[in-house]
């Protein structure tokens, strides 16, 4: 059974996290896109914390890239990590890695700043 979807955002020095978790699938698209728009009103890149996803369907893939869209509209850097290495495969088959940095974990992404 899919998990509903949450999202919160954290501020940082360097931009702001999209922490989530549940099912990223089309029901998630309000509030990514929500918490992508909270994010995005603070400078700097915007960090997608994945660790709390469990599942990522197709529906879901579409929902991140207009998430993107929005972000290269806005010339906004967006980097992500907490992917397993079914979705870092999956992010790479897609090109979604060709929009986002990925890092390992938070250690890195945050360092990367």
């Amino acid at each position: 059974m899919e998990s509903v979807f949450e999202a919160t955002v954290t501020r940082t020095d360097e931009g702001s996290v999209v922490v989530m978790s549940g099912t990223v699938n089309r029901a998630a698209k309000q509030d990514l896109e929500t918490a992508y728009e909270e994010a995005a009103a603070n400078p700097g890149r915007v960090l997608m914390d994945f660790r709390g996803v469990d599942y990522i369907n197709s529906t879901g893939i579409a929902v991140i890239v207009g998430v993107l869209a929005m972000a290269r509209a806005e010339d906004r850097e967006v980097g992500a990590f907490g992917l397993t290495e079914h979705y870092r495969e999956v992010f790479n088959i897609t090109r979604l890695s060709d929009f986002m940095t990925i890092y390992d974990d938070e250690t890195a992404a945050v360092a990367a700043g």
